[in-house]
């Protein structure tokens, strides 16, 4: 009898341990939920901040949205973001990630670095400060919008992208809205300026 109850008891502890308790079952869902979208200064902060690690002389040279279907994006915001950082030092770049969830296209939840690469410089793509990054996307955002009443009048509900970079076309950093999949097949863009906020131009 006395063997019978020992049995029994075991029994009770190996089974109350091999149950996940109710607080590793909120942390694996909590930990499996979706992070908010991100405007593209508050991705590209943590970004950075990694990217630090990498190389302390990192400088930016593109930051871009990644638009995700199950993340829902509020205006200036996206689900995930892609900042190409560069080592003027070693001469190496690296791409780096933010996204709100796994997904397809090599996207990790939070931070994700890509491989280390040799760089050559571009005329059209320069290195820029952080600092100049004045703007953030959701403020160009409503810039642009405010600037291009018809044109989403007449195309409600279309695909908007933000790009972030200085090139030769304009003296400071700016920020491209572009509707559309990608620049090349994009029929209208706005252009904003980062550092003053200011409505630059548009493009068709």
């Amino acid at each position: 009898m006395k063997f019978a109850y020992l049995l029994g008891a075991a029994v009770v502890v190996i089974t109350g341990c091999s149950q996940p308790s109710a607080t590793t079952t909120a942390q694996k869902k909590e930990a499996e939920k979706p992070l908010e979208a991100l405007t593209g200064r508050q991705a590209y902060q943590q970004m950075y901040v990694t990217a630090r690690g990498w190389a302390s002389d990192c400088q930016p040279v593109q930051l871009r949205n990644i638009p995700l279907s199950e993340v829902k994006a509020e205006p200036g915001k996206s689900g995930a973001w892609q900042c190409l950082f560069v080592s003027p030092g070693r001469n190496r770049s690296r791409t780096y990630t933010w996204s709100a969830i796994e997904a397809e296209g090599n996207l990790h939840r939070g931070v994700f670095a890509g491989p280390d690469e040799s760089y050559s410089p571009s005329p059209q793509q320069r290195l820029f400060l952080t600092a100049a990054i004045r703007t953030d996307s959701d403020e160009a955002y409503q810039t642009a919008a405010a600037k291009s009443a018809d044109y989403l009048k007449k195309n409600p509900g279309k695909q908007v992208n933000f790009l972030l970079e200085q090139t030769p076309r304009f003296p400071d950093l700016t920020w491209r809205i572009f509707w559309g999949e990608t620049v090349g097949t994009s029929d209208y863009s706005v252009f904003i300026d980062a550092t003053s906020g200011q409505f630059l131009t548009t493009a068709h």
